[in-house]
């Protein structure tokens, strides 16, 4: 049941981006382009403790509409590197998830060529992978323990784009979906973006 209500709920997300995009081409011009760059992943528990943070990199494409000369929707596609990393004396840990995500974005523009977004975003868990490397050995397999595929959170953040097309970007991921079933543990990503539109 709890499957069901996940995919009737991605399902209408996908459809409410759909109609989104329908509308805004009509009423403004549309871009598309790709867009990477650089994350820093981490994961809290309970609320309160947060992890080390795991180096990784996103990359995927996107689509801009705009509503008017102060406003616009962006959805995009991407492949992302998250998850999170513990070191201690012994060595270090890694959890490695690597997501495929889905982030809708309203981008509003109080200065030309300077934005502000926030938004919504629903993501698919592709791989899951722990490794431990300390100075005896290297540690590298699936886990038995597999998380949740499906994740769910926001996103704020700001940026630059050029009338080139050019963009940089910054984003910060507040995750709401547990990955677990224990310690309520939830995403959490600064996101480093170059952007140019096709």
């Amino acid at each position: 049941m709890e499957l069901i209500r996940k995919r009737i709920i991605i399902i209408g997300f996908m459809g409410f981006i759909l109609s989104l995009s329908g509308q805004n081409q009509k009423q403004g011009t549309s871009t598309t382009g790709i867009k990477g760059g650089y994350n820093l992943a981490a994961v809290t528990y309970d609320g309160e403790t947060e992890t080390g943070q795991r180096h990784g990199f996103h990359l995927g494409v996107y689509g801009n509409s705009s509503i008017n000369s102060l406003m616009a929707i962006q959805v995009e596609a991407m492949y992302s590197q998250q998850g999170y990393q513990l070191k201690n004396d012994s060595g270090t840990y890694t959890q490695k998830l690597n997501y495929i995500n889905v982030p809708v974005m309203l981008q509003l523009y109080p200065i030309k060529q300077v934005f502000l977004e926030g938004g919504a975003q629903v993501g698919y868990a592709i791989s899951h992978k722990e490794t431990y490397d300390s100075s005896f050995n290297l540690f590298d397999a699936e886990s038995d323990i597999t998380p949740d595929r499906f994740d769910w959170g926001f996103n704020v953040g700001s940026g630059i784009k050029m009338h080139s097309g050019f963009s940089l970007g910054i984003r910060y991921h507040i995750g709401m979906g547990e990955i677990y079933d224990e310690g309520e543990p939830k995403n959490r990503m600064w996101q480093f973006s170059v952007g140019i539109d096709f």
